[in-house]
Parts: structure tokens; C-alpha cells; sequence
């Protein structure tokens, strides 16, 4: 989620500090300074007055410049979670976020084309609620730790993106609309278009991530995600519709660069739940890979598809076309 371009020098620079902890710690609701509110302490630790008085290695940063490169990086898994998080609370209650969560720097957008579904299924909607939980609390702590540094929610659009996707992928031909809360199994494959892109995106992010306070609530977030998208996968595979996952793979694999590691939950004709490679590990994608799915463009871009009006904040941009 974090991609190279902006994170690295965050990354190097970053030490394993009482500012760092602190930040993380307010976001859990304990006592603490949130990244908008690291003055005092930033600007001491700027001066060389590091973690057991350590000298900083790099006192020409200033406590601004620390703030929002910390608020980046968050900012961007905002920008993701608040589609998540209204995806799966319009399946369930037929309504997104509420507005206490929603403001924020930037431009405030609406979500257009979400309604509840009709489950069936109790047993789905169970599995749809919990989820929906989850993406909630997701925002909350981005939000706690950014503080008044955190974003608004984007401009969202459900309705003519999913309608895009599909017909991209050969699931509906042209001329015909996919509404992704029409029934339990549209809902689904709509779910499966996006949690293997979080946990891609997570993913993307741990080899860049040296402060373990840092790598810590990374990691949460994504074992939460990889368990969301295990289920979202499961579900697919025993309603025989994996023919269609691997169709929406194929999809996002053709917009996110040469890599060809995207995977459906069928392979040779049988379950393929957990699209790891030789080693059985999951494989990961850079920021700007991640937009140019999220965009539904190949090329360079700073909005499109899912965010009509691109995302809030410095992450902003897909990757160029290879």
C-alpha cells in the first residue's frame, strides 16, 4: 500500500522513537500524540534529541515535514478503506459511513450507486456484517492516528465503476450494467475485486517498513484483510463462480504492469484459495499499482473509475504504463 516513490525516504528516516509509539498508541484509544499533533516532541526530535537521547540522523527535517510524511502514507490506506468500508456497510444496512467519519483535508465526496442487498442468506449476511465491522474500525483508527491531518472521503462511484470492471473483464457484455448490490452473488464478486487488491497492497508495504511500530499496525490490517479476502474467496469457490474470479483476475492484472501474478480461486479446473506462489507467499503491489486498478487505467493517472475525482491526499497518482 505504500508504494517506493513515497515511502522509502519516510521509511529510512524513520527511528524507533516515543513520537512513532505515541502516535499508534492514540490511534488503539490510549493517551498520546497523534501524527497532526507531533509538534513539541517532533521538533526536539529534529534538533537530535532522538528515542534515550540519541542524535538524529537527520536534524534538517523539521517536525512539518515528519507530520505529513507520516500522514502520506496513512492517508493513502484512508483513501482505500473508506471504499471498503462503504461497500460493505451499504450491503448490510444500505447506508454508508456516517458523517462523523467522513470529514477531513480535501474535497468531501459522495458515495453514488450503493443500496442494501437482499441476502438470501443468513449466513452470508452474517459474514457481510462482521466484515462491514471491520472496514468501520479500519477508518476510525486511520483517523484517530492522523488527527486533524486526516483526509476527507473521496468522491466514491459503485455505480458506473463495477460496470466498467465487468465489462473490462468479460463478465457482462457492453451495453449491460452490473449493480454490485443486486444479489449476494454480485456483491461477492464485487467484494473479491477488492480484497485481494488490499491485501496486495499491505503486502507491498512490508519490505519497505523498518520501524516496528510502523510494520506492527501494518500487519494487523493486513491479517484482518487476507481473513476477509479467504472468506470472499471460499464463498466464490462453493457457489461455482470461480470461472468469473478468474475473468475479474485477469482484469487487474492487465492494469497494473507486466507482472502476471493475480490469481482467480480456480487453477487447473481446481480450488485456488490462497494465491500464493511456489514458496506460499503472497505477493504484493506498490501504490501506484494499486491506483491503477482502484482508477480502472493502465496509464498514469490521478483519477478515474472507483474515485471519479482521485483520492485525497499526496498518494494520488497510478503508475505509468510499462
Amino acid at each position: 500500500m505504500f508504494g517506493k516513490r513515497y515511502t522509502q525516504q519516510l521509511v529510512e528516516r524513520s527511528a524507533e522513537n516515543a513520537t512513532d509509539r505515541r502516535r499508534f498508541l492514540k490511534a488503539a484509544g490510549a493517551a498520546g500524540l497523534g501524527v497532526a499533533g507531533a509538534g513539541a516532541l517532533g521538533t526536539a526530535l529534529s534538533l537530535g534529541l532522538g528515542s534515550a537521547g540519541a542524535t538524529s540522523q537527520y536534524p534538517e527535517q523539521n517536525a512539518q515535514d515528519a507530520a505529513a510524511s507520516d500522514a502520506a502514507v496513512l492517508n493513502f490506506a484512508l483513501n482505500l478503506e473508506y471504499l471498503e468500508a462503504n461497500l460493505y456497510s451499504f450491503a448490510v444496512y444500505g447506508y454508508g459511513l456516517n458523517e462523523k467519519y467522513v470529514n477531513g483535508v480535501g474535497n468531501l465526496g459522495k458515495v453514488s450507486g450503493g443500496h442494501a442487498v437482499k441476502f438470501k442468506s443468513e449466513h452470508t449476511k452474517q459474514i457481510v456484517q462482521e466484515i462491514a465491522g471491520d472496514e468501520v474500525a479500519h477508518v476510525t483508527f486511520l483517523r484517530k492516528a492522523l488527527d486533524k491531518a486526516a483526509v476527507a472521503q473521496p468522491e466514491i462511484d459503485f455505480q458506473n465503476s463495477f460496470t466498467a470492471a465487468m465489462q473490462a473483464a468479460g463478465v457482462i457484455k457492453e451495453g449491460q450494467t452490473f449493480d454490485p448490490f443486486a444479489s449476494e452473488n454480485n456483491f461477492l464478486l464485487a467484494a473479491f475485486l477488492f480484497e485481494d487488491v488490499g491485501v496486495s497492497a499491505y503486502k507491498g508495504a512490508a519490505p519497505l517498513v523498518n520501524n516496528k511500530t510502523f510494520l506492527d499496525a501494518a500487519a494487523g490490517i493486513l491479517a484482518v484483510e487476507a481473513y476477509h479476502a479467504g472468506i470472499v474467496r471460499g464463498q466464490l469457490f462453493e457457489r461455482g463462480l470461480g470461472d468469473i474470479t478468474n475473468k475479474i483476475s485477469d482484469a487487474r492484472d492487465s492494469l497494473d504492469g507486466k507482472a502476471d501474478d493475480d490469481e482467480g480461486v480456480l487453477k487447473d479446473g481446481k480450488a485456488n484459495l490462497v494465491p500464493a506462489d511456489a514458496n506460499g507467499i503472497a505477493f504484493g503491489r506498490s501504490a501506484d499499482r494499486v491506483l491503477n486498478i482502484a482508477y480502472l487505467n493502465p496509464d498514469k493517472v490521478s483519477s478515474g473509475g472507483f474515485y471519479p475525482r482521485g483520492l485525497n491526499g499526496d498518494i494520488a497518482t497510478s503508475g505509468a504504463k510499462e
